[in-house]
């Protein structure tokens, strides 16, 4: 739940997705909830069958060999580091949101913020999963209590005017009807991002083949119901004629917070919002670190103590966001930096999610498992439409650089491969304990 940050998506992607469907927008977080959900059945069939710290590294390197595994295992680190070192700045644009409501605002204050969350979160991540679990586990949900309760006020204050309308429930000719609701899908879909990072933890998990599947599960139920009751509040919010005046707010819950409790309240969200987007940070680095823990035992790294060796992948991992957010972030602002890391780290998700499809579909097929089959080819067809979506039409500049971005990755990925041979060779190795604080999500 940390690492999808649900009310950072509630914040941004309900006014990108009224943008394609207008109040259609609950819709197309219904039909994202169901198509996510096949997805993430593959990703439940594998980690009932396999605790990797690697998550799908090993998973694609069972079905199709260790090259394709590490190239997975490498684009997963990507998402990860974006994620982590993107929402890095929220935190901080939160925060001064915040101050700047109160009347308390200071130069820069956002990126003070944004560079001391990143030091945190990797000083958390590195020393107690533990501690750091609880801590995600308590921040996400004081984050998401307040939008719920915000959203409860909506609409049980709507309902007394009149009866609630199931409009947003039903394609509107105005956006194009099931058109507009397909375009919009591609946010719906986008905002599940991160949804398997437990997977990540599953070599330091009590009992991971009953507990990583229950909390991926549990995470895509929760997450989808939330969306949907959230975005819903936020259309009837701001009303069904005015679904232009959601699409163009740059912070839509501060503007309903503001209208229907106080602005006191907005305070308290964006406050919230900022607990979130910290707790993304802490579970976006702790998974990035376990997946370089991961490939560089496979040969990425000198072998080496193994607590250690993960200690300081994690340290690795918090350094490169830090960077990132010193030299991009001034520049282009929190908003414009979050999107531009977000798009390239969500690219490279989409590709890794349609490859752990792939080879739930083959491993099934393998196993004469006609059921188990059937959802994994549907789960990584249903991929094709988000990413087609995601890379054209062309986005205007800079965005259409982002797509650039992840295929010189990919390409660093590829190198390595050849300058280090023993990725290719070595055996997958064996569940392993890296670390004694055992963390069960159950």
């Amino acid at each position: 739940m940390a690492t999808i940050a649900p009310t950072l998506a509630m914040a941004f992607n309900v006014s990108l997705a009224v943008q394609f469907a207008g109040p259609a927008a609950p819709l197309a977080f219904v039909i994202g909830t169901v198509l996510v959900l096949i997805v993430g059945l593959s990703f439940i069939a594998w980690s009932r069958r396999v605790a990797h710290a690697g998550s799908a590294y090993a998973y694609i390197t069972q079905a199709f060999g260790k090259r394709w595994g590490f190239i997975a295992g490498w684009a997963l680190l990507l998402t990860y580091l974006t994620y982590g070192a993107g929402t890095s700045a929220l935190v901080g644009n939160f925060i001064e949101a915040a101050a700047r409501t109160s009347g308390l605002e200071g130069p820069s204050l956002w990126m003070s913020v944004s560079v001391a969350a990143t030091v945190c979160a990797t000083f958390l991540a590195r020393r107690n999963m533990r501690l750091a679990g609880r801590l995600m586990l308590t921040m996400e949900g004081l984050s998401l209590l307040a939008v719920t309760v915000l959203s409860i006020v909506i609409i049980a204050k709507i309902s007394a005017l009149h009866s609630l309308s199931a409009r947003p429930f039903t394609p509107s000719p105005a956006y194009h009807g099931w058109a507009g609701v397909g375009y919009a899908l591609v946010f719906a879909v986008l905002s599940f991002g991160g949804f398997e990072a437990a997977a990540t933890l599953g070599e330091e998990t009590n009992n991971p083949h009953r507990n990583i599947p229950f909390a991926i599960l549990g995470t895509l139920l929760l997450a989808g119901m939330l969306y949907v009751v959230i975005s819903y509040a936020q259309v009837i919010g701001f009303g069904l004629q005015n679904a232009d005046a959601l699409a163009k707010d740059a912070a839509p819950l501060d503007t309903l917070a503001v209208r229907y409790t106080s602005r006191s309240f907005a305070v308290v969200l964006d406050l919230a919002a900022a607990l979130g987007g910290f707790s993304c940070v802490l579970g976006a680095l702790s998974a990035a670190g376990r997946m370089l823990y991961a490939l560089g035992r496979a040969g990425l790294a000198p072998n080496r103590d193994k607590r250690g060796t993960l200690e300081r992948a994690i340290l690795i991992c918090g350094a490169a966001c830090l960077l990132c957010l010193l030299v991009w972030a001034p520049h282009a602002g929190p908003r414009a930096y979050y999107g531009a890391l977000g798009t390239v780290g969500t690219l490279a998700l989409i590709l890794v999610y349609m490859g752990v499809a792939w080879a739930q579909a083959k491993e099934a097929a393998t196993r004469r498992r006609g059921v188990g089959c059937a959802v994994g080819l549907a789960g990584a067809l249903l991929l094709v439409w988000p990413l087609y979506n995601s890379v054209y039409p062309v986005p205007a500049y800079p965005d259409n650089l982002w797509p650039l971005l992840l295929l010189g990755w990919l390409a660093c990925g590829g190198l390595l491969l050849r300058l280090r041979p023993e990725l290719a060779r070595r055996k997958l190795p064996e569940m392993e304990q890296p670390e004694n604080d055992q963390f069960d999500v159950a």
